[in-house]
């Protein structure tokens, strides 16, 4: 298993969450799928997606936005919640057929409860606003937030 390259200080037991897809045209499925799920504001209709997909050297990761700030040398404030909620996403993700964890007892075995994750149907993304937190292959263009 890849890690990403990766440690947090306050998270010894951190590892990446590697995926594999049918089809490389399942790529644009989950990259999309992802934009309808994370924490939402209700009374303002607002959505922060919370993970994103990343194809790094031939190999898919499932990744926690505050991953990808840590990749990029950003400081973070990526905790066990965060992780567990990206870990309850990838499980979604799998059970929906679009992609197979490649090693589920980790990410199986650290879980968010349902009702931290909002997930917007397709047919309703339009009522939403969706917005990331961060945009990958854009240098600087990303935003640090506590939600997530």
């Amino acid at each position: 298993m890849t890690n990403l390259g990766l440690s947090f200080a306050g998270i010894p037991t951190y590892h990446s969450l590697e995926v594999s897809l049918a089809s490389p045209d399942d790529f644009l499925k989950v990259r999309e799928t992802l934009t309808r799920i994370g924490i939402a504001s209700e009374k303002n209709n607002i959505l922060f997606q919370s993970c994103h997909i990343l194809h790094k050297q031939g190999k898919y990761f499932i990744v926690h936005f505050k991953e990808l700030f840590a990749l990029d040398g950003k400081p973070t404030n990526l905790d066990e919640k965060d992780l567990q909620r990206r870990n309850t996403i990838a499980k979604l993700l799998s059970d929906w057929g679009l992609v197979v964890l490649l090693d589920p007892e980790p990410v199986l075995a650290d879980l968010a409860p349902m009702r931290l994750i909002k997930i917007i149907a397709h047919k309703d993304k339009n009522d939403w606003d969706l917005q990331t937190k961060y945009t990958i292959g854009k240098k600087g263009a990303y935003r640090e937030s506590n939600t997530g």
